[in-house]
């Protein structure tokens, strides 16, 4: 089955880059413009994953993140972010508040693919519990 990537950025370019490279590897992407248009499309489209600049209009992809990882309906739903916010700090900020994956822009195309698929992966193995079986 395809899977599904909602893909949040306000620049153009980034967004069909994004999508393009998406698209030529299977995935079937929409797009939005900003945060709150990323939540709606989020809440009808149900994707399997979300691809969030940090920086956008009307809401940012860190609120968007952090709406998502705190809803229990929504909490499993990966995130990768994809952002020019590159300081240490940001990153971390970022992995506390539960992005799965954080690539700085400008980015290589193979790289987010690469990121793309490892992050749908992980996220396709059934949790036993988190035990480890000796």
């Amino acid at each position: 089955m395809q899977k599904h990537i909602l893909a949040a950025d306000d620049e153009p370019n980034i967004r069909r880059l994004v999508e393009v490279n998406l698209n030529r590897a299977g995935y079937r992407v929409t797009l939005a413009s900003d945060g709150l248009d990323a939540l709606e499309k989020f809440t009808v489209e149900r994707p399997d994953l979300v691809v969030l600049d940090w920086m956008m209009p009307r809401m940012d992809g860190y609120t968007v993140l952090r709406r998502l990882k705190a809803n229990p309906a929504t909490a499993d739903v990966p995130v990768l972010m994809l952002t020019a916010k590159a300081q240490d700090h940001d990153i971390f900020e970022g992995w506390r508040a539960g992005v799965d994956s954080y690539l700085t822009k400008p980015f290589n195309p193979a790289e987010l693919l690469f990121w793309v698929r490892r992050v749908l992966d992980l996220t396709a193995v059934p949790d036993h519990g988190s035990r480890i079986a000796l």
